[in-house]
């Protein structure tokens, strides 16, 4: 087997981000689930050998998460023939986005053959400017439709990486549908159970609608508890749950669904439901091990947000220290997905069908040998890795997800149903910039120092003043 090359590309130090392609340390390598990673380093190749065009594979990622699982399908497939030249480029300040755009452009020899999208812009890639770019899994030698039902993938994830003609472009490894994450201890005091069909039932699992949960959130008030920690624990549900996405026919749209979160944003404030905390700044992390000015009953994500978020800042390694294993999971009122990465593949690449066995070993390949069924029970590096939520519901349902962090609960029970649940149709390639936009003015709003027109007004002239869409 030829050795495996590498040259980096790497634009900064580790950061963290609030959208990422989400994963962890135990299964994928280095970078953290909410953040993105690159370390400083210049060009370099194995022993300083050049690699043969002839039988080189061209990766871009946005961290070594993706490039991983390649150097292990390589391992294992010791005849697959080829080596694997992968860039790295941080999404810190936009870059991955231009250099992947680039390298598309200028084709080539060292054009990218397979490249990786995130959820805060994967549209772009699949659907939007950049999808010409982008390779049907029909034309790399799978048989993406029977795979796709074979493993049972989430609708979400096939709606959103599937172009303008109806053909699969691009599918994820991770399933990142989301649910609801509390605290137990907290339930048996205020609801006298932590049976999480009870604590669903309690907070309108599946209802489509926030009436239970905000009574619950009454019943939390009652004893010093915040039913969230600030207003971007309820976002994503909110955002996944609209009808339209934040552009129609290159007009801005607010959708009802979207804009009634500013309401939500401002009785979570002045009910004092939440601890007002911003997503990924230190108070919302300290809400995880109690060291906020509330105790806080729960929050919304997939399966990432507890490997990576919740249990590095709940205060502990084990049952007893800090809120570690105090937690568990059940069905969210609204039903939304939050990150993810996408796979995809150049149609020009002249290495289509070796590109497909590896892009189909990561996203739909549903046996033992495959990656989902080695990163959904934490033994792609070896045994004792972090068990994941996977793309393949076939995959989840045959394996183990009970998490000590979770007091033994599986988790598989929840997230498959959760994914499910998902919605991926009201995306569009702009939606990191606009959310941001949002977020700011509904903040704003929240905190009293605008008053509702203002912040929609406000809202709609930065969208202007930025994007290249009509607004009214």
């Amino acid at each position: 087997m030829k050795k495996r090359v590498i040259s980096l590309l790497l634009c900064s130090a580790m950061v963290a981000t609030m959208f990422a392609g989400c994963g962890g340390s135990d299964n994928g390598g280095a970078a953290n689930a909410g953040g993105t990673e690159a370390a400083g380093g210049n060009a370099a190749t194995d022993e300083g050998k050049k690699s043969d065009p002839a039988t080189t594979i061209n990766l871009y990622s946005f961290t070594d998460e993706v490039p991983k699982m390649v150097e292990k399908y390589i391992e294992e497939h010791p005849d697959f023939g080829y080596t694997v030249n992968t860039t790295i480029v941080s999404t810190t300040d936009g870059a991955y986005q231009p250099a992947l755009d680039q390298a598309l452009q200028s084709g080539g020899a060292d054009a990218p053959d397979m490249y990786c999208a995130e959820a805060a812009f994967v549209l772009k890639y699949t659907q939007g400017d950049a999808s010409g770019f982008a390779a049907p899994y029909k034309d790399l030698g799978i048989d993406v439709d029977a795979k796709i039902k074979e493993a049972e993938i989430a609708q979400y994830s096939v709606d959103i990486g599937t172009n303008g003609n109806g053909d699969v472009v691009g599918l994820g490894y991770q399933a990142t549908g989301g649910a609801f994450i509390y605290r137990r201890s907290i339930a048996k005091d205020v609801f006298g159970t932590d049976d999480p069909e009870v604590i669903g039932e309690k907070i309108g699992a599946g209802s489509g609608s926030w009436d239970k949960f905000f009574a619950a959130a009454d019943e939390l008030k009652a004893k010093d508890y915040a039913i969230v920690s600030g207003d971007g624990d309820m976002w994503h549900a909110i955002e996944n749950s609209s009808d339209k996405g934040w552009i129609v026919d290159n007009k801005l749209t607010i959708d009802p669904k979207r804009e009634a979160f500013l309401d939500i944003s401002k009785k979570l404030t002045d009910e004092g439901y939440s601890n007002i905390t911003q997503d990924w700044q230190d108070a919302w992390f300290a809400d995880m091990k109690d060291a906020g000015a509330k105790k806080v009953f729960g929050f919304f994500g997939p399966a990432w947000l507890i490997n990576y978020t919740l249990a590095p800042n709940c205060g502990g390694e084990k049952v007893g220290e800090g809120t570690y294993g105090d937690w568990a999971v059940c069905p969210s009122p609204i039903g939304f997905f939050w990150g993810g990465t996408w796979i995809l593949a150049n149609t020009n690449s002249d290495k289509k069908e070796a590109v497909g066995k590896l892009i189909e070993w990561i996203t739909l390949d549903c046996t033992e040998d495959g990656l989902q069924y080695k990163w959904a029970n934490g033994t792609l590096y070896g045994e004792g890795g972090t068990k994941d939520s996977v793309a393949s519901g076939t995959v989840m349902k045959m394996s183990n997800g009970e998490l000590e962090f979770l007091g033994g609960q599986n988790m598989f029970d929840a997230f498959v149903p959760a994914n499910q649940y998902a919605n991926g149709k009201n995306l569009t390639q702009f939606d990191e910039t606009i959310n941001q936009k949002w977020r700011d003015q509904v903040r704003s709003y929240a905190a009293g120092e605008k008053d509702r027109d203002a912040a929609l007004k406000d809202f709609k002239q930065d969208v202007k003043d930025n994007l290249s869409v009509e607004v009214e």
